[in-house]
Parts: C-alpha cells; sequence; structure tokens
C-alpha cells in the first residue's frame, strides 16, 4: 500500500504487501520484500536490496552512497536480511569496489541514529544501541550486541556472541563469546548472560572460559596461548573458532584488562 504522497520510482520492485507511509522516496534499482512497513520521510537509494517482515522508521537513509573518497560511482548495494528492525535517522551506506556490498544479516535490531559505513558486513540476531557507529570495511558475527555509542574502527572485526559495553572505541579485534569493556577496550571475561540466553550449556560455558584463561589470564602472548590451546585443549567447534579468530586477526586483537601497580 502505498501513500498518494510517497514517491516510489515505477522501476523499483516492491512486493504488493508493502506498506510506505508518506514524504518517503524510494529511487530506482531498489527491491523491497513482502511484509515490509516503510515509514515515513525514509530515503531509500538505488542499490538497496532489502528482504520481507522489515521494518523501517522515519528518517532513515538506506543505501546512499559511501562517505569515502575513494568511491568511484560503482554500481554496488546494501543488501538487508528478513525481520530487520531500522530505528529512527539511521544511516547505511552501500558498498565501494573493496566489497561491492554492505550486509546486515536477519533479524538485527539498529536502535536509532546508527550509522554502518561502506562494505561493512553484519550477521544475523545482532542488535546496536544508539548512536553506535561502525567505520568502512567492519565484520560483525552473528548474536552481536553493541551498547550505545560504540565506535568501531575500520577494518576491525568482532566475533560471534561478543558484547561490547556503551560508549566503547573498538580500535582492536573483539574475539568471539566475549565481553569487552573499560578504555582502551580491554576482555572483562565471556558473555555468560548472552550465552545463557541462547541455549549454551554450563560445561560449554565453562569450557570457553578455560579457553580465556590461557589467552588472556595467564600472560602468555598470542603465539604462546595458541600453540598451548591447539596442543593442550580438546578440538571442539567453540576452540576452533577462537583460534581461527585470532590467526586471521589483521589489527591484532584486544588486550586483557591489568591493573596498574
Amino acid at each position: 500500500m502505498n501513500q498518494p504522497l510517497a514517491y516510489v520510482h515505477p522501476q523499483a520492485k516492491i512486493a504488493r504487501n508493502v506498506v510506505i507511509e508518506p514524504f518517503t522516496t524510494i529511487h530506482a534499482n531498489v527491491e523491497i520484500g513482502s511484509g515490509t512497513w516503510i515509514g515515513s520521510n525514509v530515503t531509500i537509494m538505488e542499490g538497496a536490496r532489502i528482504g520481507e517482515n522489515c521494518r523501517i522508521f522515519p528518517g532513515a537513509v538506506i543505501s546512499a552512497i559511501p562517505q569515502d573518497l575513494k568511491y568511484n560511482d560503482e554500481d554496488t548495494t546494501v543488501i538487508i536480511g528478513n525481520n530487520v528492525t531500522i530505528r529512527e535517522c539511521v544511516t547505511i551506506n552501500r558498498g565501494t569496489a573493496d566489497r561491492m556490498k554492505t550486509v546486515i544479516g536477519d533479524n538485527c535490531l539498529i536502535m536509532a541514529y546508527c550509522h554502518i559505513a561502506h562494505d561493512c558486513i553484519v550477521g544475523d540476531n545482532c542488535i546496536f544501541s544508539n548512536n553506535t557507529t561502525l567505520a568502512g570495511h567492519v565484520n560483525v558475527g552473528d548474536n552481536v550486541v553493541l551498547a550505545g555509542m560504540v565506535a568501531v574502527h575500520q577494518f576491525a572485526s568482532v566475533g560471534n556472541h561478543a558484547f561490547v559495553t556503551g560508549g566503547s572505541l573498538v580500535r582492536k579485534d573483539v574475539p568471539p563469546y566475549v565481553k569487552a569493556a573499560r578504555e582502551p577496550l580491554s576482555y572483562v571475561g565471556i558473555n555468560s548472560v548472552g550465552l545463557r540466553r541462547r541455549g549454551f550449556t554450563t560445561e560449554k560455558i565453562r569450557e570457553i572460559q578455560d579457553i580465556y584463561r590461557i589467552l588472556y589470564q595467564k600472560n602468555y602472548n598470542n603465539t604462546q596461548a595458541v600453540a598451548i590451546l591447539e596442543a593442550e585443549m580438546q578440538a571442539t567447534s567453540e576452540r576452533d573458532e577462537i583460534l581461527q579468530f585470532v590467526k586471521d586477526s589483521h589489527r591484532g586483537i584486544m588486550k586483557g584488562y591489568f591493573k596498574a601497580n
């Protein structure tokens, strides 16, 4: 149902049961899946691919060109999954020649005034609280919670099931399953509350805790800790995921918290 005061380009591909409220503008080369609601004063620009049953609140701007001086009018996209809620005044920029796309997974909640820059890849079931900002080329895993006013440096990665506290500056990679806090950003434990909510057993949570004790609390460097984990810890999907994240980290993982003398 399109309101007469909304503008929808005739080349946009809109499912029949999409609701578009007044004063919204939808450009050409846009696709929107069934059941999605688009609030008033939303701007959806070329290259947007929006899934089913999404909700986009007033003031959001989806698929504007990147804020990147290297961008050269490449034909790039923003891909948004199903059941995604995008609150007021969120901005999501499309990709550049690096990845050609910016991606938001299924079942995400992106709260008001968040910004997701070009070439970011965000997994499923993520929650970004108000004013959280991702610079370009950021990777965020599944089931990640970024509290309010978190700022993530370009090319950084945040692993699955991680929790980053409000106001944090993410300059280094945040491994899976952890809580990150303090300044500079540091390991402060595993995200046990989030893991329990998602069905992780007590035994599995203890296994993850044991892995991070070796990585962060035994005074080993990363190379030593990885070698010990490979030699002494039983191979599981969680252990292997953590080890692979550490090995693949280009910016380096965040440090463990230590108290000054």
